[in-house]
């Protein structure tokens, strides 16, 4: 029996590639309204971005680099949509 490993889409960006990551560990969110990236603050969803991102990094990257850009794109992303009112 042939058992195959899904592989995620290319992404042309490393940066879109780690944003990729986090939303698959559920470490980020879009806002419904204006599609923003929004973290959600859990900090086990962080760690399981950061483990995917050194499993399966892209190719020619490697685990460390991969764990890095991961963590710089989850740090530059606020929990709020700048363009919602109520912080939502």
């Amino acid at each position: 029996m042939l058992i195959t490993k899904e592989r995620r889409p290319t992404i042309r960006t490393l940066r879109g590639w780690a944003i990729d990551v986090l939303q698959e560990a559920g470490a980020i969110q879009e806002c419904e309204e204006h599609g923003w990236a929004k973290e959600r603050a859990d900090p086990h969803a962080r760690e399981r971005a950061i483990d995917l991102a050194r499993e399966d990094p892209p190719a020619g990257v490697s685990a460390d680099e991969a764990a890095v850009e991961v963590r710089d794109v989850l740090d530059s992303i606020g929990d709020t949509c700048p363009e919602c009112r109520d912080g939502d």
